[in-house]
């Protein structure tokens, strides 16, 4: 979820910063808030602030610890897109050994899942064809590597859309994206 919808920053000016890791999210999937701020909470036990602006249905979940930068070392100055995003060995050895919430979590920040209809002309007629299939958007090419990369592990045959967007329509990748993506809710 930090890798799509997610940011740190710094706070305080005395001898021991404090940072805030601040995920935003659409307040229309309550299950989905409640299990990221589930997991936040359980990372470093600190307690989870929810702030939602009154122009939007954002929310924004909201925790503050002076370790933010260490467990998400690509924090940094700038869009994540004009920086360089790479996972650290450590954090490679997760993802290595759980690419399943890797992509679920980059899916749920930064993807969707869709029904796909086309019409073909046949000798008959048109023939319309609908199927599902997933979408990953998003605009730093090395968070698109990442979701390739872990999409590659689990044997889940994606393309490329174009620029920002990968798309998974096979019918076996898609019944396994089913089984561990879940819809958003």
């Amino acid at each position: 979820m930090y890798l799509g919808d997610g940011t740190i920053t710094r706070h305080g000016s005395s001898g021991r910063d404090h940072f805030g890791l601040h995920i935003y999210l659409d307040s229309a999937y309550p299950d989905l808030i409640e299990e990221c701020a589930g997991v936040l909470s359980g990372l470093l036990g600190t307690r989870i602030g929810r702030y939602r602006r009154k122009d939007s249905d954002c929310l924004r979940l909201t925790s503050y610890s002076p370790f933010w930068p260490e467990v998400f070392p690509q924090h940094g100055p700038g869009k994540k897109h004009e920086r360089e995003i790479k996972l650290e060995d450590w954090q490679q050895e997760i993802a290595d050994e759980h690419p399943k919430w890797l992509i679920r979590g980059l899916i749920h920040s930064d993807g969707s899942r869709c029904l796909n209809t086309f019409s073909v002309e046949l000798k008959g007629g048109p023939k319309e064809y609908t199927y599902p299939r997933y979408f990953f958007t998003n605009y730093s090419a090395d968070i698109r590597r990442i979701f390739c990369d872990a999409c590659d592990l689990v044997g889940i045959r994606w393309s490329r859309s174009n620029w920002r967007n990968i798309s998974v329509s096979h019918r076996n990748s898609v019944a396994l994206l089913d089984s561990f993506v879940g819809p958003k809710s």
